[in-house]
């Protein structure tokens, strides 16, 4: 089962240079704009077929706008074969973040 993480709790982490592994689902245009410190960009759509290419670290949580897109790529990551690690989705996405953004 994929866990939630709070953006509050995220940002604490980034903070404190305790880092989970950000993966932000949204398409490239929108992720330019802006996106969490640290987050790498892998579309939604682009997920399944390029699974097995990432190097997938021990932690990783998932972000898009609302938090629901995120929670199916999180179900994705986390059945890999070749994933033996924790994921988590950002509750709320996007919508609930609410600190500066890297552009």
């Amino acid at each position: 089962m994929v866990d939630e993480i709070d953006p509050d709790e995220l940002k604490e982490r980034i903070d404190e240079d305790d880092t989970p592994q950000v993966i932000d689902i949204r398409n490239p245009e929108n992720f330019e704009q802006g996106h969490i410190p640290g987050a790498e960009n892998v579309p939604f759509n682009e997920i399944t077929e390029s699974i097995d290419e990432y190097d997938w670290e021990d932690e990783v949580v998932v972000a898009c706008p609302i938090g629901q897109s995120s929670q199916q790529a999180a179900r994705l990551i986390e059945s890999y074969e070749g994933f033996d690690g924790d994921v988590a989705n950002l509750e709320g996405g996007y919508r609930e973040w609410e600190y500066e953004l890297e552009e």
